[in-house]
């Protein structure tokens, strides 16, 4: 007889197996490589009065990795954050009430926390539910209200600041400011209208929008009040193996230039070079409210490559309310965390390093900034829409309007090619033209300081926009106001998987002719037209001169070759956990792949679409969708050399080229 199966909760399953172990009477294999376990049972823990029930540990564990090692008292170096800092993690030991086995002080003082948030739990009825629980346990170690409980948390450096802002992104009711209570650019009141609370018989005011801002230098204190953590904070100095290949960013040449120019700062490894990503998401889980609220994340590059992206070590920095994205005004938002990292540089922070026992002065720098194409607008102050909208061609872009299309289409690849490539002087496949000139030249950061140093900058969503601007450069990014800014090699950088996702769709909906996604339709076939080359694809007129015939493309496909394709993607056997199931995307019937997520579209375009592409289409228009999913997949690659990166730099320009000569315009560029 088969016994039924018990479904547990996974923080069940967790303490379970903390309890008792994996499997009863394990065998120990010591002699193959396998760490004997040190410590005892956990219910003879639990009889000891050492431990508890719950996951604080856990909690600081996670937070901190591993870094408190039992310390009871303050140790030689020891500054006053870290006094305070390790007396928390007494609290956290402290029985709740004598006996209590399934809280400790501090953790059930988090979980009513977490409660109060969760139901909205005003800070009266918290006070209140305190004192009820005081009447009801005298003995248990239960702060008096609610002030007083957020005042121990906030000695875990995990608190924030709300700096009021001018709904119209203007300015920052802050420093100076604080007390105003109207914009002194549009003059609108910081204040919604006031409303009377009727069981209080008074006027409440309410501000109409919010800044939420993360301070770094506790964070970064805390990092270094783990043990663990702490030696890995200089990993990138001590054990990074330096044998010529890239595997983190210390082997990139803008970590090494930044070496060279800063020695004083690189001679600590144990200051901290930070990346600075930011993006948009609907924070009410529904796609149909129109809601973007922006948070700003710190990524720190000290760690080894395996941990310095886990969501753990991430730092939120700022969160940047909606209902709509602050878009060009998100400088008005960075004021405090550029004002931080600045005095980060300048002055620093004493820091207590708990695996050297040593209290050090602590500085950091701002090496980068990730996001998508978008946000790179946002954030560098660059225009990446109109006719100079490649940052890497800057003033050299090739930029052509579609007049039918109304949209803006960016060409001339062919000048990436070498100086004797073929390609370069061959008309019939391209625009027609011999294409001569040199690859364009970067704007270094001299560079885009000489350009936007008359720059005024103007914020606000009631400012007027100048009229026939035909600058790149739409303001003088906050960046520039650090002093080691407009040195850095690689201010901005571009996220591969946005990128990724964007190049697919295209990909995909061109080939399945998708409405509403195919680059490759009418007006696309008009611009052609205008343009004049490509002359297989121009619309002709029928015979009686009534219809407008569209000449079948190269890699279009035909109803059947379609449903090979998609049946190919919907029968596809992933191993678990590589992907999602990907065969709910497609639809056989209706030919088409839709509702796919960027993981999803990483994986087909790396490994499945080079399956379907053989089968369906021909061999001159496959090749280069192959060498494109190749490209990718060698991109996502933990280790580089120097040359294998010439090589893909190589290997994307000529792949451009190549779908440039069979697909149209639009469907191959934009």
């Amino acid at each position: 007889m088969q016994k039924s199966l018990i479904k547990l909760r996974r923080d069940e399953v967790f303490d379970h197996l903390k309890a008792f172990g994996f499997v009863e009477n394990y065998d120990e294999w010591i002699f193959h490589g396998e760490e004997p376990l040190q410590t005892q049972p956990f219910i003879e823990k639990l009889d000891e009065g050492v431990s508890f029930m719950d996951n604080t540990d856990e909690l600081l564990n996670d937070t901190f990795r591993n870094g408190f090692e039992g310390s009871t008292g303050v140790e030689d170096g020891l500054n006053d954050e870290a006094i305070k800092f390790y007396k928390l993690v007494e609290d956290g030991k402290q029985e709740l009430y004598p006996g209590c086995k399934r809280f400790s002080k501090l953790s059930f003082l988090i979980r009513l926390l977490l409660f109060k948030t969760l139901h909205g739990i005003s800070n009266v009825a918290f006070n209140d539910l305190l004192e009820l629980l005081k009447e009801m346990v005298p003995e248990a170690k239960i702060p008096l209200n609610y002030t007083e409980s957020r005042n121990i948390v906030k000695d875990l450096g995990l608190h924030y600041i709300k700096i009021y802002a001018c709904p119209n992104d203007c300015m920052l009711f802050w420093k100076e400011n604080e007390q105003a209570d109207e914009c002194l650019e549009c003059h609108t009141s910081k204040w919604k209208p006031c409303e009377e609370n009727q069981s209080q018989k008074r006027l409440e005011k309410f501000q109409r929008k919010v800044l939420w801002y993360f301070p770094l230098k506790p964070r970064l204190q805390r990092v270094y009040m783990c043990s663990k953590t702490a030696e890995f904070m200089t990993w990138h100095a001590d054990e990074r193996p330096k044998d010529g290949y890239l595997r983190h960013p210390a082997d990139g040449l803008a970590w090494q230039k930044f070496d060279s120019l800063y020695p004083s700062f690189a001679s600590e490894p144990r200051n901290v070079r930070l990346g600075l990503a930011s993006d948009g998401f609907n924070p009410f889980r529904t796609m149909s409210v129109a809601h973007s609220t922006w948070p700003v994340v710190l990524i720190n590059y000290n760690l080894p490559p395996w941990m310095f992206m886990k969501p753990e070590y991430f730092m939120l920095s700022l969160l940047i309310p909606g209902p709509e994205g602050p878009g060009n005004n998100i400088d008005v938002y960075l004021q405090p965390l550029v004002e931080e990292l600045k005095d980060l540089w300048t002055v620093g922070v004493q820091t207590y390093d708990k695996s050297k026992d040593e209290t050090f002065t602590l500085h950091a720098a701002l090496a980068w900034t990730i996001s998508d194409f978008p946000g790179y607008s946002m954030l560098s102050g660059w225009k990446t829409k109109g006719k100079f909208a490649c940052p890497s061609c800057n003033h050299e872009t090739d930029s052509c309007y579609l007049k039918h299309s109304e949209k803006m289409c960016y060409m001339g690849g062919r000048k990436f090619l070498d100086l004797e490539h073929s390609w370069r002087r061959n008309k019939r496949l391209f625009n027609g033209k011999v294409e001569l000139r040199l690859p364009p030249k970067p704007l270094t950061g001299c560079d885009v300081l000489d350009e936007v140093s008359g720059f005024v900058n103007s914020f606000g969503k009631k400012q007027k926009k100048p009229k026939n601007n035909d600058s790149p450069w739409k303001k003088k990014s906050i960046f520039f106001y650090l002093p080691y800014w407009r040195y850095n090699v690689c201010r901005h950088n571009l996220d591969v998987m946005h990128i990724e996702k964007n190049v697919f769709d295209n990909v995909l909906g061109t080939l399945l002719d998708i409405v509403g996604k195919s680059k490759d339709h009418a007006n696309a076939r008009f611009d052609i037209l205008d343009m004049g080359i490509k002359e297989d694809l121009h619309p002709q007129l029928s015979h009686d001169k009534k219809k407008v015939i569209f000449q079948k493309a190269c890699y279009s496909m035909s109803p059947k070759e379609k449903d090979i394709f998609c049946r190919v993607l919907k029968s596809a056997k992933l191993p678990y956990g590589f992907a999602s199931n990907i065969s709910r995307c497609v639809n056989c019937v209706q030919k088409k792949v839709s509702g796919y997520k960027s993981h999803d579209a990483h994986i087909i375009l790396h490994y499945l679409l080079q399956v379907v592409v053989r089968r369906t289409l021909p061999k001159h228009v496959s090749i280069p969708l192959i060498r494109l999913g190749n490209f990718f997949r060698k991109l996502y690659s933990k280790v580089f050399t120097p040359k294998e990166l010439d090589y893909l730099q190589t290997e994307i320009v000529e792949i451009l080229c190549e779908l440039e000569k069979f697909f149209s315009r639009q469907a191959s560029l934009t």
